[in-house]
């Protein structure tokens, strides 16, 4: 058999990005605390332990200075009252902040506060004393009313490519950003409901709105709700798939905030619920309290470095090597790597029976199956691809009647 590094685009962005998951930290907005919703405080939070270990920025409390990088005009705490922090437009979080993300590459905490139209981030990696923050418009934020609740950036979060990813509250406005000194900014366009949705849509207001956004090693989003509903989404196509909703949490617990542990756990936190983090993983949404955690400090959103299934991504690059397969002879699926719409499964001297073909992703969803009924002798199945799938590496495994697994090997589709 013939073996060659393969790698996709999105694998080697990831791997470059994150090759270990090494941040047990994430950025918290909160409020004061004793039932304050005022969503204005940029807090660590020790994912660990559920608990605050740093505050940054505090409201009407801390000095800071805030640079238009347009305008170059600087503003510094000087130049506001505990009154008018509110009203004012240069106040680094006056209008409350629901999203944020945080680029451990730059060490900058980027955050759109609510009802602007503007990206801000806080240079982490300053000398000074004072946080120093920095803003710029979002040329292409298309609102006639910065007051509706539509337009609103509540999920943001920095991708295995490196960059930015914004999210309006009704999922009509995707934006893109850079991370650099001045970042580029871009509406991608809306996203898209998956055919297997079944009603549930991305763009509902009861359904979907809120939340916050998390990002995985192999390129893909996921929204994670407000209330308790999770998508993925592919930036290739824009296509939001409902994977459920998270079990298990209070029923007036709103899942507001989320980040990844160094565990590939997602921890989420709500933003008008006093009762701690809760966790689950991607493949059942079974959520757990986190016990001894935050319950002073509701929060409107988290925001750290890791990527979920990143222990996956790792693993795929530490074997170093997929088969490349270019005849039934190399291999029991081919072609691979996959470049057309379908891929074929070969049966060499099985026994006749019925056996089921399923190709999954690497955190083990399934993502469309057929069975088929083989014959002795050789024999060829053709597998047509879902449409909706993303290019990256899946496996394929071939069960037979009694369940028990008969060919299982990795596939990458280009």
């Amino acid at each position: 058999m013939n073996n060659k590094f393969l790698l996709t685009a999105t694998l080697i962005a990831s791997s470059l990005f994150s090759s270990a998951q090494e941040n047990k930290l994430t950025y918290a907005i909160t409020g004061d605390g004793n039932n304050d919703f005022v969503w204005m405080n940029i807090r660590q939070v020790d994912l660990t332990t559920g608990q605050v270990t740093k505050t940054l920025f505090q409201r009407s409390n801390s000095n800071f200075s805030i640079t238009d990088v347009n305008t170059k005009q600087v503003s510094t705490q000087n130049n506001f009252t505990s009154e008018n922090i509110f009203s004012s437009s240069n106040y680094p979080t006056g209008t409350f902040v629901a999203a944020a993300a945080y680029d451990k590459r730059s060490n900058k905490l980027f955050f759109a506060p609510m009802r602007k139209g503007e990206l801000r981030w806080l240079d982490l990696s300053s000398s000074t004393e004072n946080p120093q923050f920095y803003t710029m418009p979002i040329a292409d934020f298309k609102t006639l009313n910065p007051n509706d609740e539509a337009s609103n950036i509540t999920r943001m979060v920095i991708g295995a490519d490196g960059n930015g990813y914004a999210l309006s509250n009704d999922g009509n406005h995707l934006f893109s950003f850079t991370t650099g000194k001045k970042p580029s900014i871009k509406e991608l366009g809306n996203i898209i409901d998956a055919e297997s949705n079944k009603g549930i849509s991305i763009h509902n207001k009861c359904t979907s709105w809120g939340g916050d956004m998390i990002a995985d090693a192999f390129g893909k989003l996921y929204v994670i709700s407000a209330s308790h509903n999770v998508f993925s989404i592919d930036l290739n196509t824009r296509i939001a798939t409902h994977l459920g909703s998270i079990q298990g949490l209070p029923g007036n617990y709103t899942t507001n905030a989320a980040a990844v542990n160094d565990d590939g756990e997602i921890v989420v936190a709500s933003a008008n619920t006093f009762e701690g983090y809760y966790k689950f993983l991607i493949n059942d949404l079974k959520a757990v309290k986190m016990e001894g955690s935050e319950v002073k400090y509701n929060t409107s959103d988290f925001a750290n470095a890791n990527l979920l299934l990143q222990k996956e991504a790792n693993s795929l690059l530490n074997s170093k090597v997929l088969p490349v397969a270019t005849t039934p002879v190399d291999a029991k699926i081919f072609p691979n790597p996959v470049t057309t719409s379908s891929f074929n499964v070969l049966f060499d001297n099985r026994s006749e029976g019925r056996y089921t073909i399923v190709l999954s992703d690497l955190a083990g969803r399934t993502m469309q199956t057929k069975k088929v009924s083989v014959s002795s002798g050789v024999q060829t199945e053709k597998i047509n691809l879902n449409g909706h799938l993303a290019k990256g590496v899946y496996l394929v495994k071939v069960l037979d009647e009694n369940k028990s697994i008969i060919i299982n090997e990795k596939i990458v589709i280009q």
